[in-house]
This record gives C-alpha cells, sequence and structure tokens, in this order.
C-alpha cells in the first residue's frame, strides 16, 4: 500500500477531465440539531468543478432527522441535488454506510465522501480533499485529525480518546505494515473504482466497519491519502461503545494480519490482487519442488505428475533431461491404465485427499505390471499442532491453501496416511515433515529462513505434531498378476534348463 502525508491542504487545480460525478453522503442517526447546518457548510464552488449530489441516509433515527432533512430539501436550503432516504430498521453505522456506497455505485458516481450529520467533520475540507481523487493523486483520501501534531487536543477530542486513538492506530500499523496517523477518523472519500476491488458487503454493520475497510483497501493495493482536517468535538452524543470497539478493532486487524497463514479465513479480507497471490502460491510450491528433488531421479527418467503441478517443477524435470507427462487427478482416475514404462509418479496438489481410497487403488491398479515404480505423494496434516489448538477451541474453517483448504474433502494424520499405504501393500520408503512455507507469508528471506530453520527443528523432534505437510516416497505392492505372471516365466526358464 502507498499512503502520503500532507501538511497542508493543496491548492485547488483545474480538472482536465471535466466534471466527474461526486456524492457526498451524509450518514445521519438522532442528528435533528445539527444536520442543517452540515448541509448549509458544504461549499457551493464544489458545483463549480462536479456534478453533485448529496444523499443522506437517516438511519431510523428515534429524532425527527428525516423531517428536518426533508424539509430542508424542500425548501432548497443546498443548490445541489438533495436525496433523502430512511432506513426502516436501523443498519448500524457500517450497514448505513454499505447502503450509501451501494448507491454510489447503482447510480454511476466517480466518488464518495462520507460524511457525518453531526457535524463533527468539517464539511468545508471538501473541495481539498476531493481533488485527490480528481487528479488521481490516490484512490482513496482521510481527513486526518493526528497529522498535525496536538491538534485534535486542541479541537477538544477527549484525552482517553486521543490515547486510544493513538495506541489503537500504532498497533494497527505495525500489524498491516502501513503507516497512516489514524485508522479511526470517520472522514473519508473513496473512488468507486477503489470500492469495487473489495467486497465491503461483507464487512460488519458496526463501527469498526472502519477499520475492515481500511485492512481491505491496503490488501488490495490501494494508494491512501491522508490530509489534515481541523477536530470538532461539541455536544453531540457518542454512540461507540469504547471497549468493544476497541476489542473489534484489535481482532479484526489480529484475524486480517494472520491470513497469509493459511490458519483462519475470512473471505472479506481475500482482496488481494492476483499476482500477489500466484507469487505467495509460487513461494509455497518451491517447498514442494525442494522436498520432491532432495530424492536423486536418475537421468532419462519416465515422470508422471498428477495434479496442479507447478511450473517450477515441471520445468526443472525437462530441463534435467527426463521425460515429464502431466495429467489432472480426474484424468487418472478415469482414464489411466497399467503403465509399464513409467519410472516415477508424482501425485500433488491434494489429488489424494479428494478421493483417496479411489486415487490409492487406482495407483495400484496402474502400478500392476511396474512394482519398481517410485511414488511421491504429498499430504497435509490435520494433526499438526496449531490446527489441533484450534479444533480444541472449535475452530474449524477452510482456508485458500494450506492443511484445510476448499480442495480438500478428506483429511490425514500422520498415522491415517500411513495406513492408507499399508493397508494397500504399499512400501513406505520415506517420509518428509514439511514446515510452514514462511517464504509466502514474511517479506523477508532472512526471517522467514529463521522460522523455517526452528520449524525444522521442531518436526525432527515430533514429525506428526509439527509438520506442516508430509511427502511420502512409496513403492507399490507387486500385484497377483505380476506374481504369476513372474512365477511362470521363471518356471518356463527353469524347465527349459532341465531340458538342457
Amino acid at each position: 500500500m502507498h499512503t502520503q502525508k500532507k501538511d497542508h491542504l493543496p491548492q485547488l487545480q483545474n480538472d482536465p477531465g471535466g466534471k466527474g460525478r461526486l456524492l457526498i453522503f451524509i450518514v445521519a442517526y438522532n442528528a435533528e440539531n445539527t444536520i442543517e447546518n452540515v448541509l448549509k457548510r458544504i461549499p457551493v464552488s464544489l458545483s463549480d468543478r462536479y456534478d453533485i449530489e448529496v444523499l443522506i441516509i437517516d438511519d431510523s433515527s428515534q429524532d425527527n432527522t428525516f423531517e428536518k432533512s426533508e424539509l430542508a430539501k424542500r425548501a432548497g436550503l443546498v443548490p445541489f441535488k438533495l436525496t433523502v432516504l430512511y432506513n426502516p430498521k436501523n443498519q448500524g453505522y457500517g450497514g448505513n454506510q454499505k447502503i450509501g456506497f451501494h448507491y454510489a455505485m447503482e447510480n454511476g458516481f466517480d466518488w464518495v465522501a462520507l460524511v457525518h450529520g453531526d457535524g463533527q467533520y468539517a464539511p468545508e475540507c471538501l473541495p481539498e480533499l476531493v481533488e485527490v481523487l480528481a487528479t488521481k493523486k490516490a484512490e482513496v483520501v482521510f481527513g486526518s485529525r493526528m497529522l498535525e501534531k496536538r491538534a485534535a487536543l486542541k479541537g477538544g477530542m477527549p484525552f482517553y480518546k486521543y490515547v486510544g486513538n493513538k495506541i489503537l492506530t500504532t498497533y494497527q500499523n505495525f500489524m498491516l505494515g502501513s503507516d497512516l496517523s489514524e485508522f479511526h477518523s470517520g472522514y473519508r472519500l473513496y473512488s468507486i473504482e477503489a470500492l469495487k476491488t473489495i467486497p465491503f458487503s461483507l464487512n460488519s454493520n458496526d463501527f469498526h466497519f472502519d477499520t475492515e475497510i481500511i485492512i481491505q483497501l491496503i490488501f488490495a493495493r490501494q494508494r491512501i491519502m491522508e490530509l489534515p482536517i481541523p477536530t470538532f468535538y461539541g455536544d453531540e452524543i457518542c454512540h461507540v461503545n469504547g471497549i468493544k470497539y476497541a476489542w473489534d478493532v484489535v481482532k479484526a486487524t489480529f484475524l486480517a494480519k494472520v491470513q497469509p497463514f493459511h490458519i483462519f479465513y475470512d473471505p472479506k479480507f481475500d482482496c488481494k490482487p492476483a499476482e500477489e497471490q500466484q507469487a505467495a502460491d509460487a513461494a509455497a510450491e518451491e517447498m514442494h519442488l525442494e522436498a520432491i528433488l532432495s530424492k536423486e531421479i536418475p537421468d532419462r527418467s519416465n515422470i508422471m505428475l498428477v495434479g496442479n503441478i507447478p511450473d517450477k517443477l515441471k520445468e526443472h524435470l525437462r530441463e534435467c533431461g527426463h521425460f515429464v507427462n502431466v495429467k489432472s487427478a480426474r484424468f487418472f482416475l478415469d482414464h489411466m491404465t497399467s503403465e509399464h514404462s513409467l519410472d516415477y509418479i508424482f501425485l500433488l496438489d491434494d489429488s489424494v485427499s479428494r478421493n483417496p481410497e479411489e486415487m490409492v487403488a487406482k495407483l495400484r491398479e496402474v502400478c500392476m505390471y511396474s512394482p519398481d515404480l517410485k511414488i511421491c505423494v504429498t499430504i497435509a496434516n490435520i494433526g499438526f499442532f496449531l490446527t489441533r489448538l484450534l479444533l480444541l477451541f472449535g475452530r474449524f474453517s477452510y482456508t485458500r491453501r494450506g492443511i484445510i483448504n476448499f480442495n480438500s474433502f478428506h483429511f490425514f494424520t500422520l498415522r491415517s496416511a500411513r495406513k492408507i499405504f499399508v493397508q494397500n501393500g504399499f512400501a513406505i520408503q520415506d517420509i518428509l515433515g514439511l514446515p510452514v512455507p514462511y517464504r509466502a507469508i514474511f517479506s523477508s528471506n532472512g526471517l522467514a529462513d529463521f522460522f523455517m530453520s526452528v520449524h525444522r527443528g521442531l518436526i525432527r523432534i515430533r514429525k506428526s505434531l509439527f509438520s506442516f505437510q508430509f511427502v511420502f516416497f512409496v513403492t507399490p505392492p507387486p500385484s497377483l498378476q505380476h506374481l504369476l505372471a513372474s512365477a511362470m516365466e521363471i518356471s518356463g526358464e527353469k524347465s527349459r534348463k532341465i531340458d538342457e
């Protein structure tokens, strides 16, 4: 994410692209005493550069907020188109934002500016804030009360809120690798294109919606710029439960942080660009590559790869002069017959966990006349200590990759994985335990290598508990057909020797 900060408001510039469409979205709840003043403070000069509409959504207020807003519309209080909506059931601060953002998308706006109906955030700053989006300096702009040192306190922010804001923001920046001056300003402007890149509709309806949407924007690599705004605390009523809000923020940030570990999965945070997902997959695949190639493969071997095979593995094997044939798991199950010419079969990418009994039985059939064929199989370990701990607390969530991923239908411990091969007569030559693919998680190779080294040490202590994944090297059992054919062949040779 690129975050930028400005020490002063930029000068308004001419918009070379003509008038863009700006929705000024006012979230309102019990704001009958302030809503008219907020409308009057919106700079009329905005209409010189932008096609403006003001949207007020009254979130089922218990006072006359809707009536005051509707009368202001009829009186022509502002020189812009004014739309006033009323939620028949309170949607919460986050839920109200979702409706407004959806309105902006459905009605073809370019940008949406979030303003509060209680007047805490100055509408007078809108021209400078929207200019950032109009000139494409960023996709998102926040009005920050914390950029100017202690300005928030001078503007009346209670000291405990100031300290809490600082503590939470420091924690969030540390966890997310960002450098925002604050995560908790409600003065925000978004480009509609940026909102389209994230699943904001999955976010909480509560106040920490604001934290979740920032996390999504960071993950989606949208540029965020902050500009200083004045702080104003009047006699408005705060509807936020501070302790609950702080806990929700800490929890959401932590869950977002651990997404790359594939321990927890939350679809609302699954919004990284496709190229980043592919890079993470490639880093994880290198672990398989390293393990598979740890076994020496004789020159010019005939190798079959089954499953979604890493390109690096295919390229490496071919560069080494091996004959490589790639099959999908479905093709292998439906169409493969006994093979005499194969030297190796690699079953990767959950090809066993989807249909274990069927796949192992098919392996026996394919290897019917090839008892010397060598087989390599990768299997995720449901007995991994973190997974056991999560199960103890009732957590069982599928993830994009890892042990409990979207492609897995069956799960294995070391014992159960070993058992399915042994019961089918396969001889286990070796079992490697793999650590978590830390290089897919940490940007620092040094840090990743450190954790990998520690993890490998733990695997040596207890493979069944600390292996994130297993690599089985097995050989097939001699089939009855093969044994009978061998017996008949040897018997014929011995009989001929007697005749001689």
